[in-house]
């Protein structure tokens, strides 16, 4: 879907990465603490549906990104980011940005400031749901936190990640916004600021 559509009012931030859905098959896999192992992720919370293949998600490899992408889409959170509408502050700064800042340079230094370290005073709440293409790509990919990390891709929250996981999870967060994406220009536009109508500075 190109951004241009995604004009439409984006639904109430509702959101929490232990939703479900599961009669329209949307889990969390997120297990709860008492079924907690090692490997992190599992069957649904909720329905208990063993749907996921975590020792293949966790094995990183690109070039099975594929079912990494469908794996992660059965799950409420993650299949949330994949489709609700891109806000218009995050589209209007991937513009003024370019695909080619996003890919040499933002992406990575996203990555690294937000779940780069094992000690982050913000865990969990270190990656916002709007204004930025980046934070829908890292909660779609599950490299939000270091918690969905974990469960997801396999990489101890108690180390800082290592510069082949950076470049992985930087991979998945650059495929994301290439199909979210798909017209967003390689360099640089002029984007004119979104002005605050009369209705909206009533609201404050």
């Amino acid at each position: 879907m190109s951004a241009d559509a995604n004009q439409t009012a984006l639904k109430p931030l509702n959101l929490s990465c232990t939703n479900t859905d599961c009669p329209n098959d949307l889990h969390c896999f997120l297990q709860k603490k008492a079924k907690a192992s090692r490997s992190g992720g599992g069957p649904c919370r909720e329905c208990g549906k063993d749907l996921v293949e975590f020792s293949r998600v966790q094995a990183r490899d690109l070039k099975d990104v594929k079912n990494t992408f469908e794996s992660l889409s059965r799950e409420w959170i993650r299949h949330e980011f994949w489709e609700r509408p891109i806000d218009q502050h995050a589209i209007n700064h991937a513009r003024r940005k370019g695909r080619q800042a996003i890919r040499d340079n933002l992406a990575a230094k996203r990555i690294r400031q937000s779940v780069g370290s094992a000690q982050n005073p913000r865990e969990g709440q270190q990656t916002s749901y709007e204004g930025n293409v980046l934070y829908y790509a890292q909660h779609a990919v599950a490299a939000c936190c270091r918690k969905c990390i974990e469960y997801w891709h396999g990489i101890p929250k108690g180390s800082d990640l290592t510069e082949d996981q950076i470049d992985y999870l930087v991979s998945l967060v650059l495929l994301y916004v290439d199909k979210r994406m798909p017209d967003l220009a390689e360099g640089p536009i002029n984007v004119p600021p979104i002005r605050r109508t009369s209705k909206n500075m009533s609201n404050g």
